[in-house]
């Protein structure tokens, strides 16, 4: 007799289960070709991943990025490199020969990274609505204390912020407890004021800029059916935000290159053995599918049109990151590292703190790759603690990542067709059943030779998956505060830092304001 893990065929649906599933912004031919998958048992042999060892720090696949850094490269790859990507760039003015090799300083790497700009386009993903992010249960659970502390300004702005994308509500609650800016006008202004870097560093070095590129443009974003057409309308408004109105380039920023990612329909739970269907009660309603994300993974083949678009267009490297991290910026050197070294692609990773206990860190898998382990499914906690008492340092995923388009594009359809798909039991309100998802940084398994940045989270990595979060980052009521979340000065004073050092920002009599342009340059 045939266990429930025997491949099946999938039954068909009905006409009416269809439509309802196309009114629900599910992509039913997806979904139907991963539940064919599935049940042919095709993700049967797509192994967890199983920790090997921690990489060390070795300043070549593994680098320290919270110190000074230098670059040794061989003399005919330093000149073959800039040639192929930037010919315009004074090869000559930057580093010192040593031998065969030249050596080039951090401010070296600074200045070449800054002239490569216009051949880097930023991108955003910017996941669903921000239902979980003012809940107040979630909040609740995150710190019932924290939660209580922050009760006025929780009460406040929760309300307003549901049903909107994350990426357009307050990155930030100011000194006097008035809004900050969104996340994406201080993304869309960091990206315009990078430009402007460009510009006088270009001048500095007598580089006369690409053609028709622009640095760090077109800005480009993973949307969906719920957070479209609210994106769209906030640009337009963008148009006279402070932030932006006196940027030159805010126009061609705001018309960023975007797709939709559509929803996966949701199957029917495992114990109900196989074949699987098409999870069809939700909330106790006969016939009512489940329309869910499908993970960040799904960027690859979403935004496939998008990669190829900016690549045909002269663009070589891709920033991306998720919206709600006020730490994902353009970092010129990484750039400049990565671009010489012909990397694929990097990925930041945060040296952990003693208050990181859930997520990806970085390892060894079973293949001998560099891989991201989730604390608890892949990797204990106790594995985690020993390892650090043994002297060694672990590596907390940022969900940056900084990928050559060459390579990106020559090799999508691998990347599409191979990234995990992994399959995953749920029971919840919607009832009992399983959901497809992948997972975006597990693509750095897939690369020959990533680099991994080993990052300062409170420059690189402030993200708020919470409202309490974006609180807490705030810096509010920080006495008491202080006493609740023990990090909560290092957080305020990395967002101190980034409003000033990367956004152009001022604190004017309790309030963030943008700094004239003029007085930046």
């Amino acid at each position: 007799m045939k266990n429930d893990e025997t491949p099946r065929t999938t039954p068909p649906i009905s006409p009416a289960l269809g439509q309802r599933l196309l009114e629900s912004g599910v992509d039913v031919e997806r979904s139907l070709q991963i539940l064919e998958n599935l049940n042919r048992g095709d993700y049967d042999s797509i192994e967890p991943i199983r920790p090997q060892g921690i990489p060390r720090i070795d300043g070549e696949q593994v680098i320290d990025r919270t110190c000074e850094v230098t670059l040794t490269i061989s003399g005919e790859q330093y000149q073959r490199r800039l040639q192929e990507l930037a010919p315009e760039i004074p090869r000559e003015r930057f580093g010192r020969p040593e031998g065969k090799n030249r050596i080039l300083s951090q401010e070296d790497l600074e200045n070449i990274g800054v002239l490569l700009y216009p051949y880097l386009s930023y991108g955003v993903l910017n996941g669903g609505s921000a239902t979980s992010y003012g809940d107040r249960k979630k909040n609740e659970a995150l710190d019932a204390q924290l939660l209580d502390l922050y009760q006025e300004e929780f009460a406040r702005l929760a309300p307003e912020l549901a049903g909107k994308p994350k990426g357009i509500t307050p990155a930030w609650v100011n000194p006097d407890g008035s809004r900050g800016a969104s996340f994406l006008e201080l993304k869309f202004r960091m990206v315009l004021l990078a430009g402007l870097r460009y510009k006088t560093t270009a001048a500095r070095f007598q580089v006369t800029p690409p053609g028709e590129l622009t640095p760090g443009l077109p800005f480009f974003e993973m949307t969906s059916h719920a957070t479209e057409a609210p994106l769209r309308e906030a640009y337009r408004s963008f148009r006279e935000s402070p932030l932006l109105r006196d940027l030159p380039g805010r126009e061609e920023a705001l018309e960023t290159e975007h797709a939709l990612q559509p929803l996966l329909a949701a199957f029917t739970h495992s114990s109900r053995g196989r074949p699987r269907g098409v999870f069809a009660e939700a909330f106790g309603t006969p016939g009512e599918p489940l329309g869910l994300p499908g993970g960040h993974g799904q960027n690859f083949s979403v935004l496939a049109p998008v990669y190829r678009k900016l690549f045909a267009r002269g663009k070589r490297f891709v920033y991306i990151g998720n919206v709600d991290n006020l730490g994902c910026t353009l970092d010129p050197v990484s750039l400049a590292i990565t671009a010489l070294r012909q990397a694929p692609g990097a990925f930041d990773f945060a040296f952990r703190t003693p208050v990181d206990v859930k997520g990806g860190v970085l390892v060894f898998d079973q293949q001998g790759r560099l891989n991201c382990a989730d604390i608890g499914a892949a990797i204990s906690r106790d594995d985690v603690l020993a390892a650090e008492e043994k002297g060694e340092r672990i590596l907390f995923n940022c969900a940056t990542g900084l990928l050559d388009l060459e390579y990106l594009t020559n090799h999508l359809d691998r990347i599409i067709r191979d990234l995990p798909m992994r399959i995953s039991d749920q029971d919840k309100d919607a009832g009992r059943y399983s959901q497809a998802e992948q997972v975006t940084w597990e693509v750095i398994a897939m690369l020959e030779n990533p680099l991994v940045f080993g990052i300062d989270k409170y420059r690189r990595f402030l993200a708020a998956k919470m409202l309490l979060e974006t609180l807490l980052t705030s810096g509010l009521h920080l006495e008491r505060a202080r006493e609740l979340q023990p990090t909560v000065e290092q957080l305020s004073q990395g967002l101190t830092r980034l409003l000033k050092e990367e956004y152009g920002m001022r604190l004017v009599e309790g309030r963030w304001v943008p700094t004239d342009p003029r007085e930046l340059s």
